[in-house]
């Protein structure tokens, strides 16, 4: 086995002997693309980048050598990841997987803009814009932000049938509104695609006011897609927000778990906090989080309350 490979997997996981490099290299990388994501802000200002294009320049060409070296780094040592260790997959295979993995390709999408330079002529606005993709690298290091990608895709099949729905109402609610009104505003509700511009602001309750109904039936029927979309809008809001609320609650029970585990015998040792300490920022807990779930734990298991819950001595 590669030694330097499985060092540099070590960091890049933050996990074993080199969790503090890992931890360390995780909080350079997130400063990097903040900056990044400022420098690409401030560019935008016509003055601000014409003064100061060589210092733009030079940023740009030493953020995408580092985002580069890492892309390749990781992929050189993705056959040491976690997830590929009891797995049959040879080296290649591996890293072919990583390649695909919705991570891999947000870091691909980081230096893919600037390389592209090299060989194709892009309007520098629209690079801008896609230079500011990289904002979607803290994803890797962000529990939030995992934690929402994993609700999207867990409740992929609500939120689908959800929006079918909405699709359905928005073609129904522009058919209508353009029987009502194209006779009376041609340059506005002259086809069903146009109205569908007043039916999806209608719909999010957006309401710019651009275009109206001026009928008397087609402000009635205006009134009611309102009052539908109340409805069906919050549909998807919900959807996510309930499967939020159970990931989080999932995951104070997993440490709520552990910590009972850990603590039949009264008392955590070093090596079980070490081990609990890894999972808490596994889950994405904040240090006051565990903290309160420990407490909890103590007052609410039978079986430690014969500890006492300062020194861990068992009580007569």
């Amino acid at each position: 086995m590669n030694t330097l490979r499985l060092k540099l997997a070590d960091i890049f996981e933050a996990r074993g002997k080199s969790r503090r490099w890992g931890y360390l290299f995780d909080g350079f990388l997130m400063t990097l693309i903040f900056a990044n994501v400022i420098a690409i802000v401030i560019e935008s200002v016509p003055h601000i980048a014409q003064n100061h294009m060589r210092f733009f320049v030079y940023f740009e060409l030493i953020s995408v050598a580092i985002f580069s070296v890492e892309y390749l780094a990781r992929l050189w040592t993705s056959v040491d990841l976690d997830r590929f260790k009891d797995t049959h997959y040879s080296n290649t295979q591996r890293r072919l997987r990583y390649i695909a993995s919705p991570l891999a390709l947000i870091d691909l999408l980081a230096i893919l803009p600037s390389l592209l330079t090299f060989f194709v002529s892009f309007d520098l606005r629209f690079l801008r814009v896609l230079r500011l993709l990289r904002i979607f690298k803290l994803t890797r290091y962000s529990r939030a932000m995992q934690m929402m990608l994993n609700t999207i895709r867990e409740e992929a099949s609500s939120l689908t049938a959800a929006f079918f729905i909405m699709t359905v109402i928005l073609i129904i609610a522009a058919s209508g509104i353009y029987l009502l009104e194209h006779d009376i505003q041609p340059d506005k509700f002259g086809s069903i695609p146009a109205a569908m511009w007043w039916a999806l602001i209608t719909l999010t309750t957006v309401g710019y006011g651009d275009v109206v109904p001026v009928t008397m039936l087609g402000k009635i029927f205006g009134g009611i897609i309102t009052i539908l979309s109340m409805g069906m809008v919050a549909i998807p809001t919900g959807i996510l927000a309930s499967s939020f609320s159970d990931q989080l609650r999932q995951r104070r029970r997993t440490y709520s778990e552990t910590v009972y585990q850990l603590m039949e015998d009264g008392v955590i040792c070093h090596d079980d906090r070490t081990h609990l300490e890894e999972l808490r920022l596994e889950l994405g807990l904040s240090s006051q989080e565990a903290v309160q779930i420990e407490k909890q734990v103590r007052t609410t298991h039978p079986v430690l309350k014969r500890f006492c819950p300062q020194c861990g001595h068992h009580l007569e």
